[in-house]
């Protein structure tokens, strides 16, 4: 990799490979069949300040930038996928806009114990009829003297049973639609907050996704974050950040792709050779690394982007829209080049198979990137 990166960013790079290759990996195959939540594992990397890596260290954060927020959550991704997406929603779309937008009294009360991972966040927009349309969400929140009154349910929420503080978006005003969506700080102690059923997914098993139930919840309007009306702009704002998070973990999943058939095709021999030899599979791998490499990059260019205070929004649907496919198509090739072995759980690239498949598909789908980078291009 020719991408100079300064010692502080070795250093983290270092420190999470470490974390990554000796704690998170050897247990990872184990808690795709138990779907197990990493809870232990999260407290570790919560003491390496991998939980609130982006806020300042006066609210308990880590305080660094976001090409060392990339270059951590790649080599989480390496090790478990699971693992790496509870990183990534806690730091980008919980973390995230609190900070960004929370009063004073929603940083002292969430954001502190968030960014310490003594707590863990979700982010609840999705619906069961809203996922790419925020508009069309059914969930209301209206205003009851010093509170606000929440009703509705909320689907595919990442972490949604685990976590313990939820930013989440409802309707004050559905005449305005967008204009009229607004974000609210709950936790799982107010009344009428219910979790749903957890899903059984394809991958990603140890991260459970859950329906979240408000039925007459009762939320202090202390915890409305910004202002009313402000909640699309929060949960834009919030998904380009976490399509930078998404990126750089499907980077993570390509290069524990493209290791495992490295290796399989030096072991492997076939008509008295190695598969290495073979011109078919060297050109295979070399496509992998192309890819691998280019998503790599295009994740750097969006966290440098925003790290420099630009506008970032086309280069991080960029970055998540290649980075995702791209993790497809390499789990595919690398699952190709294992032949039979790799359609068995013996082999690490069947789970890389099925981890990698939503990435194109949670934070904002492959074809709401392409209407983001179209809009930003042609409308610029």
């Amino acid at each position: 990799m020719s991408y100079q990166l300064n010692e502080e960013q070795k250093m983290i790079q270092a420190m999470v490979r470490d974390l990554a290759r000796e704690v998170i990996l050897p247990g990872a195959a184990e808690r795709d069949k138990t779907k197990e939540f990493p809870a232990e594992n999260i407290k570790k990397m919560a003491e390496l300040g991998l939980m609130g890596m982006g806020v300042p260290t006066e609210y308990n954060g880590a305080g660094v930038d976001t090409i060392s927020y990339s270059l951590a959550l790649q080599e989480i991704g390496y090790a478990c996928a699971s693992t790496a997406v509870i990183m990534s929603v806690h730091n980008s779309v919980s973390c995230g806009p609190i900070y960004r937008f929370g009063s004073e009294y929603l940083k002292e009360n969430y954001l502190k114990p968030l960014a310490a991972g003594e707590k863990l966040g979700c982010f609840a927009l999705t619906e069961p009829s809203a996922g790419s349309d925020p508009a069309s969400q059914k969930t209301t929140a209206k205003k009851d003297g010093d509170s606000y009154v929440l009703n509705g349910t909320k689907a595919w929420i990442t972490s949604g049973k685990n976590s313990d503080v939820v930013v989440c978006s409802a309707y004050t005003d559905k005449s305005k639609k967008h204009r009229g969506i607004s974000d609210f700080i709950l936790d799982k102690s107010m009344p009428g907050f219910i979790v749903g059923p957890e899903e059984d997914k394809m991958g990603q098993r140890a991260s459970d996704s859950t329906g979240l139930i408000f039925e007459d919840c009762r939320v202090p309007a202390e915890n409305l974050l910004g202002e009313e009306g402000q909640g699309f702009i929060i949960a834009m704002t919030a998904l380009d950040e976490g399509r930078i998070g998404i990126a750089s973990m499907s980077v993570g999943i390509g290069q524990a792709c493209l290791d495992a058939a490295v290796n399989y095709s030096k072991e492997r021999e076939q008509f008295g050779s190695s598969l290495s030899k073979f011109q078919g599979i060297r050109w295979m791998i070399a496509d992998m690394a192309v890819q691998v490499e280019a998503a790599r990059l295009l994740a750097f260019n969006a966290a440098a982007m925003k790290d420099n205070k630009e506008r970032f929004t086309a280069e991080a649907s960029m970055a998540k829209l290649f980075a995702s496919e791209m993790a497809n198509r390499v789990a595919y090739q690398a699952l190709q080049i294992h032949g039979g072995y790799g359609y068995s759980k013996e082999y690490p690239v069947e789970r890389y198979y099925r981890d990698a498949r939503v990435t194109t598909i949670y934070e904002g789908t492959s074809e709401i990137q392409r209407i983001v980078i179209a809009n930003n291009i042609i409308e610029s």
